[in-house]
């Protein structure tokens, strides 16, 4: 349901899905803007501590994670696209590489 949102540039910004970034995997990224957005199910809450690391790496390289529960795009898909449109508005990176690295379209 969220991605019917997101692809398409239905909130302004292209989106890919199923990103490798590094090694982690982000459930949707916005390379333009450095954001990922991830959907937790229940499996988060006994991972929390390979999210933690997983969100400090991407911070490392100037991405910032938006974390919903699935439960919330369900009730009110509207509101998780407001907030992801309200940070979309309010970021103001240029993607990050190091030489020779790609972050978003190559594997890191």
């Amino acid at each position: 349901m969220l991605w019917s949102k997101l692809r398409n540039n239905q909130v302004e910004y292209k989106w890919r899905r199923q990103v490798s970034i590094g090694n982690y995997i982000a459930d949707f990224y916005c390379r333009e803007k450095l954001l990922v957005v991830e959907l937790d199910g229940s499996q988060h809450l006994e991972n929390k501590e390979y999210d933690i690391i997983r969100d400090n790496f991407f911070k490392f390289l100037g991405i910032k994670t938006l974390r919903f529960w699935n439960s919330e795009v369900n009730k009110d898909i509207n509101e998780v696209i407001n907030k992801i449109v309200f940070e979309l508005h309010n970021r103001n990176e240029t993607p990050f590489s190091f030489p020779g690295e790609g972050v978003g379209d190559e594997v890191l």
